[in-house]
């Protein structure tokens, strides 16, 4: 199975090369853009640009920077054959679909007076702009830090091939035909995930299972890479669930002036683990806790009577610092996937 994920600038002409995948190379076909416009009119949005980045961000920052692209992975791999991922605008997505293998990353781009005509042409409902607006709205989404953010030129920059689309339809076919050639046997090898990439992977299959949109963490605890238990975000037993009657908010004051605003209505995913150990008699002591983010100070302090002696956090957390203090102090070791700090909205 080869995935092609489709990356590039606005009005390329992406819809044409998966029109030719689709139909001349029989590849089955996944869409962002799709998958966004169901979220979108699930929460009754308006089908516009600005509802799509709204939302695209919104899930990558409560999930993981790659949770769109990954779900529709998730679907091809069901399928089984040949497919494509098309609108990959994110470079957190681009590093996860590399880690599961069989994956290429191609671009499309075109000079932007070009590319204007083709959307007036296009006339999608997202498509009836000035030209102005088209370059303010691809400027926007081109180049951003953020992980959880769309950056365009950073996803063009780590394509495995870009294709120039100035020309005929000819020429652009016979361009995805020498790419499709040049594959050794239509796959690059086959990247087998590390301890920590398997278990981490499974830490976000877990939080899949959360219940407060703020923030669908998950957590799972091994010993000898073997799991013992998991847990995820949500509400003590037999009670309401945030996604069934809302947040319960709390102000906390801190020392600085500042006012920050938290929902407390949830058990965090570490402490649900810890209490799905504690009631099944399973000793934690030398295991290791993969999370999605730096522990708070609570769970930190959980962490550490338990026994465990190894923390893996997907990212950090914008609060840590008092965490990973307590933790180097304890001699509990703590690793990141990546470096980059994510927070919860409406702090």
């Amino acid at each position: 199975m080869l995935i092609i994920g489709i990356t590039g600038t606005l009005g390329a002409g992406k819809g044409t090369v998966v029109d030719y995948l689709r139909t001349q190379r029989a590849f089955a076909y996944y869409s962002v853009r799709q998958f966004l416009t169901e979220e979108v009119q699930r929460r009754g949005m308006e089908p516009n640009r600005d509802s799509f980045v709204t939302v695209a961000n919104d899930l990558r920052a409560h999930h993981s920077p790659s949770y769109i692209v990954d779900e529709l992975y998730a679907r091809a791999a069901q399928n089984g054959t040949n497919a494509i991922i098309e609108s990959i605008r994110a470079t957190g997505e681009v590093e996860s679909l590399r880690k599961k293998g069989s994956f290429v990353l191609l671009a499309v781009d075109a000079d932007s007076r070009t590319r204007y005509e083709r959307i007036k042409l296009r006339g999608s409902e997202t498509d009836h702009i000035d030209y102005d607006t088209f370059v303010a709205n691809e400027k926007r989404e081109f180049d951003n830090p953020d992980p959880n953010k769309q950056n365009l030129q950073a996803c063009m920059r780590m394509a495995d091939i870009t294709l120039l689309n100035n020309g005929s339809l000819e020429q652009l076919h016979a361009e995805i035909d020498r790419f499709l050639g040049e594959l050794k046997d239509d796959a690059p090898a086959h990247h087998r995930p590390s301890w920590d990439e398997y278990f981490m992977d499974l830490c976000h299959s877990v939080a899949l299972r959360a219940t407060c949109n703020r923030g669908r963490s998950g957590c799972v605890i091994v010993k000898d890479r073997q799991i013992l238990v998991s847990g995820y975000v949500g509400s003590p037993s037999h009670l309401p669930h945030c996604d069934e009657v809302g947040h319960l908010f709390r102000k906390t004051l801190h020392e600085d002036g500042t006012i920050s605003t938290h929902c407390v209505r949830t058990v965090h995913a570490e402490q649900n683990a810890i209490c799905q150990a504690a009631r099944r008699g399973v000793s934690l002591e030398g295991g290791t806790l993969y999370c999605t983010m730096t522990p708070c100070r609570t769970c930190a302090m959980l962490i550490i009577n338990c026994g465990i002696k190894r923390v893996v956090a997907d990212y950090k957390y914008h609060a840590g610092a008092e965490s990973e203090e307590m933790f180097r102090q304890a001699g509990v070791s703590l690793d990141y996937i990546h470096n980059e700090v994510l927070e919860y909205q409406n702090k």
